[in-house]
């Protein structure tokens, strides 16, 4: 077996096991739920937390602020006075940053980004500040060039990728990326990537809207190469309403595979009261918890 791949894998577990039971603190419960602070209108505003706490949640994705054709992120994370206010109201109110995200990069492409690794060097830092483990980045601005193999945006994209997880791993710190690809594409992306520091941010959407089975695509991925699950669909119905998906046969895939981390919520609104966030997420937090076992 190829030494790089043995290393990928072995990093990736013990992350994952750290992760579940960090040191110094009691053992996390197998599956936490959590919701994105930009889908909920939210971003970076500090009344989120409280937010989060009504809604049960057990943590918030934190957004990296605005990038459209700015230079860096609008993120409120590097300003001092901000880094002492959200992090103590977080700890406060019992709410956890699991992880933090990029979501500029869903309109913008990384390949065209120069300053790429000053922007994920600005993430690793708010990291640290809200004590998050995961970063999330989307692909979804990058084009579909990167996705062919052998084209020359595949080769800057893995390139970018495997600098980008290098960095992360050094920092003890995970980026999952957002592909829209199948299960086997995504393996071999990573292998192409070759860097622990990157993973698979699971979105269950993905998988629904290209008629996959999203049960299937979980367990051809891998636990060790899912770092986190985006638990949501586009906006129908509510979770607990939604025929598309059954979520407790993917609790029982996750089970099977020994999974343990967050699922985050960001979509999945219902679609003739899409303005009630409190409602919507509410809800789909609710019932999250419920069918990962653990109730309100």
């Amino acid at each position: 077996m190829n030494i790089n791949i043995v290393r990928r894998c072995f990093v990736a577990t013990a992350w994952m096991l750290l992760s579940a039971s960090p040191l110094g603190v009691h053992a996390q419960p197998r599956y936490q739920v959590a919701a994105c602070d930009w889908m909920m209108l939210k971003r970076q505003k500090l009344g989120e937390f409280q937010f989060a706490k009504d809604i049960h949640a057990d943590g918030i994705e934190m957004d990296m602020g605005p990038l459209g054709q700015r230079p860096m992120f609008d993120n409120k994370l590097r300003d001092p006075h901000f880094q002492q206010l959200f992090r103590r109201t977080a700890d406060s109110l019992g709410i956890q940053v699991p992880s933090l995200a990029m979501s500029g990069f869903f309109a913008q492409n990384l390949l065209r980004r120069d300053n790429y690794l000053e922007l994920i060097d600005d993430c690793l830092q708010s990291m640290d500040v809200m004590g998050a483990r995961v970063a999330f980045l989307p692909l979804g601005g990058s084009g579909h060039e990167w996705k062919l193999t052998g084209s020359p945006e595949r080769r800057e994209m893995t390139s970018r990728l495997h600098e980008i997880g290098e960095r992360a791993r050094r920092a003890g710190k995970r980026v999952a990326i957002r592909t829209a690809l199948t299960a086997q594409q995504n393996l071999l992306l990573l292998r192409e990537i070759d860097s622990p520091g990157i993973g698979i941010y699971f979105n269950l959407q993905d998988a629904v809207d290209q008629r996959l089975d999203p049960s299937q695509e979980l367990e051809r991925l891998g636990a060790e190469n899912i770092v986190q699950i985006h638990a949501s669909l586009t906006d129908s119905v509510t979770l607990d309403e939604d025929p598309r998906i059954d979520m407790y046969r993917v609790k029982e895939t996750l089970d099977r595979m020994h999974w343990s981390g967050w699922l985050v919520v960001e979509r999945s609104r219902n679609a003739k009261d899409v303005r009630n966030v409190r409602g919507n997420y509410g809800r789909n937090v609710g019932y999250l918890k419920k069918v990962m076992g653990r109730r309100k």
